[in-house]
């Protein structure tokens, strides 16, 4: 069997950035069934889009060797998070930052910390940008480029789910202000943050070899944040 041509690998390259977009707008822009579904739903038919596209496990991360070898990065990542985001909420100047509105329930924060984060953003996600798009980037590019290219794609995956970051958290409203200047200011953060977000991941993915070690920073972040606001609301 012949390996695939660099134009077979554009080609799928391109079916799967466009994939992205349309899955974004759709997520964002619909609600009901719809909007819980479409990013996991996705994800597993890029995946197989990807496997029939000619990337093995190894360049998906999803080898037996590859998850075994992120296992202990997938643990560090863990506690390292849960430790910064511990340290973060105790301390008065930097507590204001967690206090989301969406995470002011102790019960919806566990909820989404344990079942939403995981199913619906980090294995997801991660499946797509940091499994799909990375192994797809990394037939084309080198290490480098296939690092720059995923995180500025990660990053502007994020400009539609930061649409009102400033007017439901109590840190970042008083820190921007409120308006259309601070909205603009809060999504321009959001996709820088989650774009050097993208390139750590990125970067962990190639260390480790396996899909795992970034899911569980992913899902570190995000559900130690969830959990954070729960505690920062009860504290305040």
């Amino acid at each position: 069997m012949t390996a695939p041509s660099r134009r077979h690998d554009v080609a799928l390259l391109v079916v799967v950035v466009v994939a992205l977009i349309a899955v974004n707008i759709v997520a964002h822009r619909s609600g009901g069934v719809l909007a819980v579904l479409i990013i996991p739903v996705a994800a597993l038919v890029l995946l197989v889009v990807a496997r029939l596209g000619g990337l093995d496990w190894r360049e998906l991360g999803l080898s037996r060797a590859e998850l075994r070898a992120g296992i202990p990065f997938a643990v560090a990542s863990v506690i390292v998070v849960a430790a910064i985001v511990s340290t973060a909420v105790a301390v008065p100047a930097t507590r204001d930052f967690f206090l989301s509105d969406r995470y002011d329930d102790t019960s919806e924060a566990l909820l989404a910390a344990f079942v939403i984060i995981p199913l619906q953003t980090a294995i997801p996600e991660e499946l797509m940008f940091r499994g799909v798009l990375q192994g797809t980037l990394g037939r084309l590019f080198g290490p480098t480029a296939t690092l720059v290219y995923g995180a500025v794609a990660f990053g502007l995956w994020h400009i539609l789910s930061s649409t009102g970051l400033t007017e439901g958290n109590e840190g970042l409203s008083g820190a921007l202000g409120s308006g259309t200047v601070a909205q603009v200011a809060g999504i321009g953060g959001a996709v820088v943050a989650t774009g050097f977000a993208g390139f750590v991941l990125g970067w962990l993915r190639q260390r480790t070899t396996s899909l795992l070690a970034p899911i569980a920073l992913h899902w570190a972040l995000n559900a130690t944040g969830a959990i954070g606001a729960a505690v920062a609301w009860q504290v305040s």
